[in-house]
């Protein structure tokens, strides 16, 4: 198994033992992450819903983002991926939640969002954590560290901690 593979499978066992689903909302990633998610057989007693919502119109009409967001902050922006995870946990019932939106490159970046940037939310109930990271890489390795960081934030938070390192 790669990393992963290991981590979607520490997640199935946090959320087995809380008796809980998770979802994500995915940008950047195009289901990555409820790809790796759903290697780990059995992952449908906790894997509840994923959405893929490249667009900006699909992110208001399948997560609720408010359209006007995009405009004031950038699909690449806290909010919009606080605004994604409300949205996927409260249409999919999950009590957990991940959102990814970011740029992958190779084109996209400006000064202000380079390539390589990402912003990450996580949602346990109504609490919600965010973090922006910076990847480095082509655009295949900068949708696998996002993946990665989603699933280990995601690992954490079922267990009872803070999804952010240190």
């Amino acid at each position: 198994m790669d990393g992963l593979t290991d981590l979607a499978a520490s997640l199935g066992r946090n959320l087995l033992a809380r008796q809980a689903q998770v979802c994500t909302a995915e940008s950047c990633t195009g289901g990555g992450i409820a790809e790796a998610i759903t290697r780990i057989a059995g992952s449908s007693s906790w894997f509840e819903a994923g959405y893929v919502t490249y667009s900006n119109a699909q992110k208001t009409a399948q997560l609720g983002v408010p359209g006007e967001l995009f405009e004031q902050v950038g699909a690449v922006s806290r909010e919009v991926v606080e605004a994604m995870v409300r949205g996927a946990c409260q249409r999919s019932g999950a009590r957990y939640g991940v959102a990814v939106s970011g740029i992958a490159g190779p084109e996209g970046g400006s000064a202000e969002k380079p390539v390589g940037t990402v912003w990450l939310a996580w949602a346990d109930g109504g609490q919600l954590f965010s973090q922006r990271c910076q990847f480095a890489g082509d655009r295949a390795a900068v949708r696998r560290q996002t993946v990665r960081a989603a699933l280990a934030g995601l690992v954490r938070l079922a267990a009872g901690n803070a999804p952010l390192a240190g």
